[in-house]
Parts: C-alpha cells; structure tokens; sequence
C-alpha cells in the first residue's frame, strides 16, 4: 500500500516537470543561421523571444511568404539534402533567437500569410522539400530572423538536437 501512495505521489511531480519544461523527449528543432545568430522554433511557446502567426485572410497578413515549386525561383530554400548538424551552425547561444507559432497573436506579432499563389506584394519566396522543417517552420524562422522583415541575403539551415 505505501508503494501505491509513494507512486501516486510522485506523479504530479512528474507531470509538472514535463508541463515546466515544454516536451516529453527533445527532438530536432527546425533552425537557421542568419550571419553570426542563430534562429530556433521555440520547444515552449512561453520560452519564445518572438511570436508569429499565420492568417488566411491577406488583407490582415504584415508579412507575405509565398511557396514556389523551384529552388532557382526562391529566396529561401529547405531540402532534406541541405540539413546538416554543421557545427556551430545553429549551436544554441545567448544570441540565438527563440521563434514560437502562436495560436492567438498579440496585436504586435507578425502576421504571416502563407500561399501558393503570387497574388503580388510577396516579401519572401520559400522552397521546402525536408522532412524536418515544414513550409510553416520556414516561413516563421524567415520572419523572426528578421527585425524589419526585411529579405535575408545569407542564411545556413540545420537543426538542433
């Protein structure tokens, strides 16, 4: 019976660690490398430095990234081949800047909308073929990386373990 007791004790312990920390088991984060910083999905939505979101309605998006279906016509590209564990790549830093996709955005954060189409006005070109990173893990490190939202010239994709 104590065993019982002892157990059924310790698992709210247990269950708020995991609740603290965000994740169960760390996997890969989808991250890039923009000149000397790094920039991360966040694994916790509270441990983010910056949020954004997407819309479907692109009179409301600040910030409009468009999928195109070859690298030579994109901005940025993402393929399983380019994922590397480079090191110091993405190493995780104090600079390194910690991007969340939030459900219900602040008034504040960018608001990404994300699209096939050219409907014009496009600040970015993205091209995703990873099993890692999905057009909307590309589109939302593209804009943290970014304090104007401005296009990124240079950038080195990999993922942190």
């Amino acid at each position: 019976m104590l065993r019982v007791r002892v157990l059924a004790s310790t698992l709210p312990l247990v269950a708020l660690g995991l609740f603290v920390r965000g994740e169960l088991i760390a996997g890969p984060q989808p991250c890039i490398a923009v000149g000397d910083r790094a920039v991360q999905i966040a694994p916790a939505l509270e441990r983010a430095d910056i949020h954004v979101a997407f819309t479907d309605d692109p009179a409301r998006a600040t910030v409009r990234v468009q999928i195109v279906d070859s690298p030579d016509a994109a901005d940025f590209t993402v393929t399983d081949g380019a994922i590397t564990d480079e090191p110091g790549g993405c190493a995780l830093a104090p600079e390194t800047r910690l991007v969340a996709i939030a459900a219900n955005p602040a008034a504040t954060d960018p608001l990404i909308y994300l699209s096939h189409d050219d409907s014009g006005g496009t600040d970015y070109r993205i091209f995703v073929r990873a099993g890692r990173f999905t057009a909307r893990d590309a589109a939302a490190l593209l804009v943290g990386a970014s304090d104007r939202h401005a296009p990124i010239t240079t950038a080195s994709i990999g993922s942190r373990s």
